[in-house]
């Protein structure tokens, strides 16, 4: 039998060498003319179809000028979903006074008698009921409110179910969990009538934060207002939306450089964009995280369980995830919450193993505390910014390996080089993973003034890579931190309120629901706590997130 070659052929066209020299010179071309391009206007991921209205929403609508719309047909049903899950009570018209405003200091809770005797695992329930600067009973809901029963003495704490009545009233319920006295407190961390500020803040003033890029060619450079969100204009700008996860991006266009010029990013200024009478509404110690009076005793004693074993708890739902007793947290359900004492026990965990981290400042204090605990862990000197990133540490005696890398735009951050802004759903699908893999994501911080639609987006794209990240490896350990409490005042509280802060991890929970992650719940974790609220948490604190880390890296194995 004649077996048919090229080889010998004299036919050009058929050369191997010749067709390669000729791809190689499509190639070349093709080059050429992507980088005559004035600005990026390529969409989305191949598979994944750019809206087709993302350019006429940015540049012709002036009151939705900050709404994109879902990449896929499910993804807006769940959309719709979610939006309907997080929707916030009806708060008070813009013009309300401030002496129509609900007032932390007429406001009263109550201790609700149920029996005669507190045990170990009854329920605590407090009536609150809010008043106006005219004490005056409110009759509406939409404040945010926050509660936690505590012993300071025996370093316990448990946070409160708070449930708005729609009324003006409010109901908080608390397990007991600890024997001994158990203190009631009860803040009012805004009024609904800020709610109703924060609410038109975000749809008319989502620009209200601005980043700045630099552009630079040889000695040329310029910088140029960045954002989310532009407001129409007949100014060109430079469409940095990302082709794999088809998150938008823009940056006004430098009027000499062109837009492949940019090499980093940063925090720009932002404006409160507060009216005179709005402001009165974000006051520190007026109306703003302040506590609620009793009207009665604020304290019980809680005796033990009459039989012996560990309290059955009559549930709440949703409960709260743990307890602080001893100063230590402690699980409500799911895995135990191990403590790991010491570099030794931090170090036999991690033995093997490789960390994963991304997200926002929260997430690096994990990095942080970790490279500062274990003398053999080696943070590697990448000429970074400490306060950005990334940073890579390795512990040859141990084989431990840990990373952290800052979640893409939008964040708040000092310049860092384009280069190392990634979003994480794209470097997620860059990981093996695996039973000596753990990924730690937390993601939220940066997202409270835009629209929440835009935080679900994110969100989506995120769950996506996890859910193909476990199909790869089903063994890969993913924990989840969520959203806490935090400090503030009238600039955080435009930036990044607690209610913010909220709905967005409202909308985390909801969409992580069935995938098989574990949660880092820092909302309880800051809530309960004694500390006073912060964006991050002081060492007490994170030194039990770790061992929450830990425990799920390392889960106890049944004796």
């Amino acid at each position: 039998m004649r077996h048919l070659s090229l080889r010998g052929r004299r036919d050009p066209i058929f050369n191997p060498k010749s067709m390669v020299f000729l791809l190689i010179g499509m190639v070349f071309v093709l080059i050429l003319k992507i980088r005559q391009l004035d600005f990026w206007t390529i969409p989305v991921h191949i598979q994944r179809p750019q809206p087709a209205n993302r350019s006429y929403l940015l540049s012709q609508q002036s009151k939705d000028f900050c709404r994109f719309p879902p990449l896929f047909p499910e993804d807006a049903s769940e959309e719709r979903h979610l939006l309907e899950l997080v929707a916030w009570p009806k708060t008070p018209p813009l013009n309300t006074t401030l002496s129509e405003s609900s007032s932390p200091k007429r406001s009263v809770f109550t201790i609700i008698p149920g029996q005669d005797k507190w045990h170990v695992g009854d329920q605590l329930q407090v009536r609150i009921q809010i008043k106006d600067n005219l004490n005056m009973m409110k009759k509406s809901g939409g404040d945010v409110i926050v509660a936690r029963l505590h012993n300071q003495d025996l370093g316990a704490g448990v946070s409160g179910q708070v449930v708005d009545h729609l009324n003006g009233s409010y109901s908080a319920s608390f397990p007991l969990l600890w024997t001994g006295v158990a203190t009631v407190e009860v803040i009012l961390v805004h009024p609904s009538e800020a709610v109703s500020v924060l609410r038109r803040l975000n749809a008319e003033e989502p620009d209200r934060v601005n980043f700045v890029s630099v552009f630079q060619l040889g000695n040329i450079s310029e910088s140029v207002i960045c954002n989310l969100c532009f407001r129409p204009s007949k100014e060109p700008l430079c469409n940095f939306t990302d082709i794999l996860t088809g998150e938008p991006w823009f940056c006004a266009k430098p009027k000499e450089l062109s837009c492949d010029s940019r090499i980093n990013h940063a925090m720009g200024h932002f404006d409160l964009m507060l009216k005179a009478e709005e402001k009165k509404l974000f006051q520190s110690g007026t109306n703003m995280k302040v506590k609620i009076g009793s009207s009665g005793p604020t304290s019980i004693k809680v005796l033990p369980k009459p039989d012996s074993g560990e309290p059955q708890l009559q549930k709440p739902e949703p409960r709260p995830s743990g307890y602080y007793y001893m100063g230590e947290w402690r699980a409500l359900g799911g895995a135990a919450v191990q403590n790991f004492p010491g570099p030794a026990a931090i170090s036999r965990c991690l033995h093997g193993k490789t960390l994963h981290m991304y997200g926002d400042s929260t997430v690096r204090q994990f990095y942080e505390y970790l490279v500062t605990t274990l003398p053999d862990l080696n943070d590697f000197d990448l000429h970074n910014n400490k306060m950005t990133g990334p940073f890579v540490a390795y512990d040859s005696t141990h084989n431990i390996q840990v990373k952290y890398r800052p979640h893409g735009v939008p964040i708040r951050i000092k310049p860092i080089a384009t280069t190392e802004l990634r979003y994480i759903a794209t470097d997620l699908d860059t990981i093996t993973g695996g039973p000596d893999t753990a990924v730690i994501l937390g993601i939220w911080a940066h997202f409270g003034t835009f629209p929440i639609e835009i935080y679900l987006h994110r969100l989506q794209n995120i769950r996506r890579s996890v859910i193909r990240m476990l199909k790869r490896s089903p063994d890969t350990v993913v924990i989840i931190r969520t959203a806490n409490p935090k400090e503030l005042e009238i600039s955080r509280a435009v930036l990044n309120s607690d209610w913010y802060s909220l709905q967005r991890d409202k909308i985390l929970r909801a969409i992580f629901k069935d995938v098989k992650v574990n949660w880092l719940d820092a909302w309880d974790m800051v809530l309960a706590h004694h500390h006073p609220h912060m964006l991050h948490p002081p060492p007490p604190i994170i030194k039990n997130m770790i061992n929450v880390i830990l425990s799920y890296i390392c889960p106890q194995t049944a004796s």
